[in-house]
């Protein structure tokens, strides 16, 4: 099965660059999107074939989530615990026979880390439903993360430490997330790849020049481990500030 998440920074700009001529070139099983940024009714995407799920912020041109899919689902289930979650829609999780599929748009701690606190919470309160899910059965975890894990995951380290994404306390959620029975697919397959990023600033030519962050995962339990074949990066993807990454599991 092929699997693919973008965070499109906003559903009706990235169509007007591309989005529909990588989405049918992909032709995922489950393609999922963040920060859609749009309300129900606002945009109509044409996906023969795929059935959609889309979880919307209250707030106009804000946050929201979806994922398009061939394969019907069990049960859909729209945010988790803190209410405020839910009104921001961050989080879709489909339920199938042998696994979880959730969808996730972390929130920034932003700029002056106003929101850290709120983060870290909403990181605890993550980790305890992942977990929860995952003694039911395997769980994929998908989405723009908003941390760079660790320095190999920036491409400059020591001048962004501190800075939201790369707070100790966001990187050592991280860390516990998989601690804790899940796996970070890409380092998995390339525990020492170095300059493969997944987000570039919108500054003059950065992205040009490779300066980036991974901040967007594939994150699964540890038993589907084996049954990871690939976990790609398709850094040339154009359309937002965010990349696409693909990940296939048997």
């Amino acid at each position: 099965m092929k699997f693919v998440s973008w965070n499109v920074n906003g559903i009706r700009a990235c169509l007007k660059k591309g989005f529909l001529d990588y989405f049918n070139e992909m032709d995922a099983d489950f393609f999922c999107i963040q920060e859609s940024k749009c309300q129900d009714g606002q945009v109509e995407l044409d996906l023969p074939g795929y059935e959609q799920y889309w979880n919307y912020a209250e707030r106009k041109g804000y946050s929201g989530t979806a994922i398009f899919t061939k394969h019907t689902p069990l049960s859909v289930k729209y945010g988790v615990g803190d209410q405020s979650t839910q009104e921001e829609g961050r989080i879709i999780t489909l339920e199938y026979e042998d696994f979880y599929l959730v969808n996730v748009y972390t929130p920034n701690s932003k700029r002056d880390l106003a929101r850290l606190d709120y983060r870290i919470e909403w990181e605890d309160e993550l980790r305890g439903y992942l977990q929860s899910l995952d003694e039911v059965k395997p769980v994929i975890y998908c989405g723009d993360l908003n941390v760079a894990h660790e320095e190999i995951d920036i491409k400059n380290a020591k001048a962004n430490i501190g800075n939201s994404g790369f707070t100790e306390e966001e990187r050592g959620r991280m860390t516990t997330l998989l601690g804790s029975g899940f796996t970070d697919t890409f380092r998995y397959l390339y525990p020492t790849q170095t300059d493969t990023y997944t987000w570039w600033s919108y500054m003059n030519k950065v992205r040009e020049r490779n300066i980036g962050w991974r901040i967007d995962y594939f994150i699964v339990s540890d038993r589907l481990q084996e049954k990871i074949e690939s976990a790609e990066v398709h850094a040339s993807i154009l359309g937002s500030d965010h990349c696409p990454i693909v990940l296939k599991i048997k």
